[in-house]
């Protein structure tokens, strides 16, 4: 098929939907007719990649938040809507990500809500929402929503406006939301974050981020941040009020007149057999004053009718089962809505029979056993049932809770999923598949394997860490980190660089930060780094000292009541406990800026032999589930002052290199949590994941096929297999790190 011929097709596919749209909103009588434009369609429906059903729904719910809200007769040159816009508290940055998506940017520390209304507020920031989804590539690209709180206190922070500027993104405005970035949040905002993110559908909650100013350029590029967020670029807001002013259609004839529709069929009954009736009247609206004011107290009611599963939850914006279809015309048989174009009036009436009462958010959680439950707000309190804060899922199997529980992701990235290792792999194998694959491949087969992956080139620059002043800071010239991936330093205290980098893990964007054995000239920097991230775990898998050299700087006495300082941190240790294959360390990290004191657990694994890797798994297995235990127990001691992931900021985990043993260990951790899970593992998927984000980690052929041992070694320990006989791979090849 010629590109022309596809693009035509695609083009033809686009229209129909177009007409479809306007036609499901528009209704069949000329007495309910919208003047709804295809400029409008298609700016739903690119926010619902060309559902119909689902940008249908967006629509509603959208007119519905304005009606609310009074986002209509907006005029820009009144008070005190004029005054607003000048603040510049919300602007949309003259500047794009690598993928085209626009930027927004709220300023926190320039709200103040005791001076302005939310409908104001919100009338400004709908006026610029409107203004950049003008432009088509921003309806393709999507938005970026940066949320600054540098500087703010307390009394600049208005809980309800937040709540209803989620609430707007989250599933009442045409524009496809794909990330919100909360920069440099306070202490004080980590009890009302863990409510706000409850009034966030579970996929767009993955894509919410807490982040410091170091941090925020992973998500976007230097070249697209202002200045006073460490980038390169200068805010000319006035300008592009300017352009708003120029760009806008208007728009305004539209919704009025579809104000005047709604208040004209505000008695109109449901008429199950009509699609354009459901569709218009799943919510009967009553508003006063059309023309010129919208009354704020607007009636709701919702129909109740017999639905299926599948239509109600198009309606409140889930995502449906695949095995869940819906009847449509025109098809030759029953599919998933995307195979088919035609939508019947049952379906859809049956679609808009219980879709969530407008102006009361539901709350889609899980309680404590995994089953669904809903919540709202009522007067500013959380009505539930049976819902958990932390929205933790049902285990899979009988293991222990940190194993199964929901994974988190890192501070510097918050509630995210979205570059995780689950269900990316690229061949998922259950436990017996992989014995039978190890059997059938050997030894030779597993370190071929290996050696494929291994000749693969790096997948990214190496530019920060080849920099004249970073150099002497990486431990071995050849093992040099990703700038894509790479923990960022703030430079309140130095430079930015250390030779570290974020790798994900299970279901969990940023799990871990793996990272060299720090020198004595970056010890400093390690603690920095530790202290940033909020991390409360690290992992060492190497000694100090190994066959006469040096492996890894001391950045911690290995004496009780004892204490270094690096820098602006002191450390001390208060305990320490010996055991016969690791040693567990107590530290107290002090920052001697702010006299603030954490407490971090140091987890040395002193079992992997000189030379190799160990002969048995067990040890490894046992020291990585001691430390699952202890993240989570660290996790739920910092109690509101950790807003992100039950399972809490990255573990650090460094050998000497930071490749070797580090990425054995992580591979290991992904690969069980997935196991446990849902039943599957793939080392090699997991192995290319990792070393695209950490370069060259699993530094030799023994410990890949280490790794499928001991998974293999795990699941006969746990009962998922009897006892496999693996002989042949007793063999070691050279020294590894």
């Amino acid at each position: 098929m010629s590109e022309l011929h596809s693009f035509k097709m695609a083009s033809d596919d686009q229209e129909f939907a177009v007409k479809q749209f306007i036609d499901l909103c528009n209704g069949s009588t000329s007495s309910r007719k919208r003047n709804i434009s295809q400029t409008t369609a298609v700016k739903f429906l690119y926010a619902r990649k060309f559902d119909i059903l689902r940008a249908v729904s967006l629509y509603e719910q959208h007119e519905q938040i304005r009606l609310r809200e009074g986002l209509y007769s907006m005029n820009i040159d009144v008070e005190p809507l004029y005054s607003e816009l000048q603040t510049g508290k919300f602007t949309i940055l003259p500047s794009r990500d690598t993928t085209g998506a626009a930027i927004a940017l709220f300023t926190a520390n320039k709200h103040s809500p005791l001076s302005v209304t939310h409908t104001i507020t919100l009338q400004g920031i709908v006026y610029q929402l409107d203004c950049a989804l003008q432009d088509p590539e921003t309806q393709k690209a999507g938005l970026i929503f940066i949320y600054d709180m540098s500087g703010s206190k307390y009394s600049n922070f208005d809980y309800d406006l937040s709540q209803k500027i989620l609430t707007l993104l989250k599933g009442g405005y045409p524009a496809r939301l794909k990330k919100v970035l909360i920069v440099t949040a306070p202490l004080w905002f980590k009890a009302p974050f863990k409510i706000l993110r409850l009034f966030v559908r579970e996929k767009l909650r993955e894509r919410v981020f807490t982040v410091s100013v170091p941090t925020l350029r992973l998500h976007v590029p230097l070249k697209a941040l202002p200045l006073h967020l460490g980038g390169a670029l200068e805010i000319d807001h006035a300008t592009w009020l300017l352009q708003c002013r120029k760009s806008m259609t208007n728009r305004e004839d539209e919704l009025l007149a579809n104000i005047e529709q709604a208040a004209f069929n505000r008695s109109n009954s449901i008429n199950t057999t009509n699609i354009s009736n459901i569709v218009n009247n799943s919510v009967s609206i009553s508003a006063e004053n059309s023309n010129t004011h919208v009354n704020s107290n607007i009636n709701t009611t919702v129909a109740t009718l017999t639905n299926d599963d599948y239509s109600r939850r198009l309606l409140v914006g889930e995502e449906p089962n695949e095995n869940i279809t819906l009847k449509q015309s025109n098809c030759n048989s029953t599919s998933p809505l995307p195979a088919c174009k035609q939508i019947d009036a049952e379906s859809l009436a049956t679609a808009a029979a219980t879709g969530p009462t407008v102006g009361v958010p539901v709350l889609n959680s899980l309680d404590a056993s995994g089953t669904q439950g809903n919540a709202a707000l009522v007067n500013g309190a959380i009505v539930s049932s049976a819902v958990t804060s932390n929205g933790s899922s049902n285990g899979s199997s009988g293991l222990s809770e940190s194993w199964s529980e929901n994974p988190p992701s890192s501070a510097s990235s918050g509630f995210s999923d979205d570059d995780s290792l689950a269900g990316q792999e690229g061949d998922p194998k259950t436990i017996e598949q992989i014995v039978q694959m190890v059997k059938e491949q050997g030894r030779k087969g597993l370190v071929k394997e290996y050696a494929d992956i291994r000749n693969r080139a790096p997948e990214g620059t190496f530019v920060h860490a080849r920099m004249r002043n970073n150099l002497t800071k990486n431990r071995y010239t050849d093992v040099l980190c990703y700038d894509h991936s790479r923990v960022v330093l703030s430079r309140d205290d130095g430079e930015d660089y250390i030779n570290a980098n974020f790798v994900d893990g299970y279901k969990q964007k940023n799990a871990y930060i793996s990272t060299q054995g720090p020198l004595p000239k970056t010890s400093q920097d390690f603690w920095r780094m530790i202290w940033e991230q909020h991390c409360v775990v690290i992992v060492m898998t190497t000694r100090v000292m190994e066959r006469g050299r040096v492996k890894c700087g001391q950045y911690w006495e290995p004496t009780e009541n004892s204490s270094l300082e690096f820098g602006s941190f002191h450390v001390r240790t208060l305990n320490i406990e010996i055991n016969e294959d690791y040693t567990v360390a107590s530290l107290e990290l002090k920052n001697l800026k702010t006299d603030e004191i954490r407490n971090v657990s140091h987890w040395q694994f002193t079992s992997w032999p000189d030379y190799g890797v160990p002969s048995s798994a067990m040890a490894m297995l046992n020291f990585l589930q001691k430390v699952r235990e202890k993240q989570s127990t660290m996790v739920k001691a910092l109690g509101d002052t950790w807003a992100g992931h039950p399972r809490g900021p990255p573990i650090v985990v460094h050998c000497s290199a930071g490749i070797g043993r580090t990425g054995t260990f992580i591979t290991l951790d992904i690969c069980i949590s997935r196991l446990e899970d849902v039943g599957t593992a793939d080392i090699r998927g997991t192995v290319e994941k990792i070393r695209s984000q950490r370069a060259y980690s699993i530094q030799m052929p023994d410990q890949y096929v280490f790794c499928h041992l001991a998974l293999i070694e795990y699941a006969v320990s746990r009962g998922m297999l009897k006892s496999v006989d693996l002989t042949g791979f007793d063999e070691r090849d050279e020294d590894s790190d």
